[in-house]
């Protein structure tokens, strides 16, 4: 019978060693496996060792290998020289936080199509024996993590090596501590086997940034971006339409004429509704922007690309208008954004009365600050609604908020956070939030919000939503919430959400939103006619509700 067994693995083996592996086969194992070792091998992770030289020197020695035997034989070298292995008694007690696995996957490791029992019973052993003290590539600081210690080669293009370099950097980076990795449109897993060949492609500087823009825009989180002058450039332009403009149902409104320097007529007219530039629709140069703008569904895309519409490298631009009933074709000029001259726009209040004779308050959720929460509260707290408007960014005003209108401590939401003791898993746990408060506000909490209603702001909408007579218009929110890990990545400024944030239930907010009990979007009319439908629509319902 063993005679048998061992016949059966030397054919297994020469069947193995015949098989061929393909460019991006080799690329996307190394780069697994040099991001599990960075992260959980005790030599790597302290730092003992040149990490990018390691991979500079292994993306080298995979030029001479075409079979997967040899594959495994450089990778079962390397760990062998990564030094020995102590047994690590602390990782296999089991304690008693909640975890969050939805993003934790190392199923790769037994992948027998790629590697060998040998190699995988290795990796198995150096996650069963990982590090678990200090990491030289990320510390915590509070919930979150932050990166460190990675050496910058500058944002220029200067080889395929270090673009894979920074490819694999970024990879691995949400690999192991982007919370919403699970809820990406395209799996993680095939991402990398899509950018390998796009960043082996890339020759210069532009089309560098672009693969990485691409890269970033697949976390499919509205938090991330990668700031690029590169690709503002390409993409956008330095010179801009001197026009004002909201979107709707596809389209840009008109809002506001702006004037220029030297002073010139602009075609354009306040309610003019342009739906085609230089031949596109406005959906279809959203769609092709979106390949390289990061965000968590379709109205965030909006949200991130509308402003740069009227952009161009060009002197002047073709749209396509309707006014007063008619379709017209018109050129205008455009102008860098210095010479365009922008009126100062009253500061808003931070609250009002809206309507004092039927008891109806107004608080600017994007402006008031924790030491005006006493004040609004005294003039406002006897009113039959208070509107809360959050189509803005707040300025950390949930607690004390949650005291004033809260009638008793209540769960507004749970949030997840790594645990740098396993990359790739996450805590659980529960934030609460307000008191037992006799004195709170009785009336109806009224909560507008809209596609820029973002990460903190949809964190307090979720608190408000607590009250016992919370009611939210508008639409969806962005979908984006949780603290950000800013970092570098080729020299370039970019981040990604770094907490997880869900309802109380454990239902998903990221990519989808806070679902307003009302919906209410702008159209075109409403916009042409000065209307904020979403604030109409609020007060209607006051108005009609008992």
């Amino acid at each position: 019978m063993r005679k048998y067994a061992l016949l059966l693995l030397v054919f297994l083996s020469l069947h193995f060693s015949g098989q061929m592996v393909t460019e991006t086969e080799k690329l996307e194992s190394l780069c697994r496996v040099w991001g599990f070792l960075k992260y959980y091998h005790p030599h790597a992770a302290k730092g003992n060792l040149n990490w990018d030289k390691q991979l500079f020197q292994k993306i080298n020695e995979l030029e001479n290998i075409t079979d997967k035997q040899s594959l495994n034989n450089l990778y079962s070298e390397w760990i062998e020289n990564l030094g020995e292995i102590p047994l690590c008694r602390e990782c296999s007690v089991k304690d008693h936080q909640e975890y969050f696995l939805k993003n934790f996957d190392l199923s790769w490791i037994d992948n027998a199509q790629i590697f060998s029992r040998d190699v995988t019973k290795k990796l198995r052993y150096i996650e069963s024996n990982r590090n678990l003290g200090d990491n030289h590539y990320f510390g915590k600081g509070g919930r979150k993590i932050y990166f460190r210690n990675e050496k910058s080669y500058g944002s220029e293009f200067t080889s395929k090596t270090v673009s894979l370099l920074e490819l694999f950097r970024y990879w691995n980076y949400a690999e192991y501590f982007f919370p919403y990795k699970y809820e990406t449109d395209q799996s993680w897993n095939t991402v990398l086997t899509e950018m390998i060949p796009k960043f082996l492609m890339a020759d210069n500087t532009t089309d560098y940034h672009l693969a990485l823009a691409e890269l970033v825009a697949k976390t499919d989180d509205s938090h991330a971006y990668l700031f690029s002058k590169e690709i503002y450039s390409t993409l956008y332009g330095s010179r801009k339409v001197p026009v004002e403009y909201s979107y709707a149902e596809g389209k840009l409104v008109v809002t506001k004429i702006n004037k220029t320097r030297p002073k010139s007529q602009n075609p354009l007219l306040p309610g003019d509704v342009i739906y085609d530039i230089e031949g596109k629709t406005i959906p279809q140069l959203i769609n092709f922007l979106g390949k390289y703008v990061p965000a968590s569904n379709s109205w965030g895309k909006v949200s991130k690309i509308k402003d740069k519409l009227l952009f161009s490298k060009k002197d002047s631009i073709a749209l396509k208008i309707e006014r007063g009933g008619q379709n017209l074709e018109i050129t205008t000029k455009t102008y860098i954004v210095k010479d365009i001259i922008r009126e100062k726009i009253p500061v808003p209040q931070k609250w009002k009365f809206i309507d004092e004779e039927e008891k109806i308050g107004y608080v600017n959720m994007g402006i008031i600050e924790k030491e005006d929460l006493d004040k609004m509260f005294a003039d406002l707290k006897t009113v039959k609604s208070i509107i809360f408007d959050l189509r803005n960014y707040p300025r950390k005003t949930i607690i004390p908020l949650s005291y004033l209108l809260l009638p008793q401590p209540s769960v507004y939401y749970q949030f997840t956070f790594p645990d740098t003791g396993y990359p790739g898993k996450f805590y659980s746990r529960k934030n609460v939030t307000g008191r037992k408060n006799t004195e709170y506000y009785k009336g109806n909490v009224i909560v507008l919000v809209d596609e820029n209603t973002q990460s903190q702001a949809e964190t307090t909408a979720m608190m408000l939503k607590q009250h016992p007579k919370a009611k939210v218009f508008g639409s969806n929110t962005s979908g984006a919430n949780g603290d950000v890990i800013i970092f570098k990545i080729a020299d370039l400024d970019t981040r990604f959400s770094g907490l997880g944030a869900y309802y109380p239930d454990g239902r998903e907010t990221q990519r989808i939103g806070i679902i307003p009990d009302v919906i209410v979007k702008p159209t075109v009319n409403g916009l042409q006619n000065g209307k904020d439908e979403v604030l109409e629509k609020a007060l209607e319902y006051i108005r009609t509700t008992e």
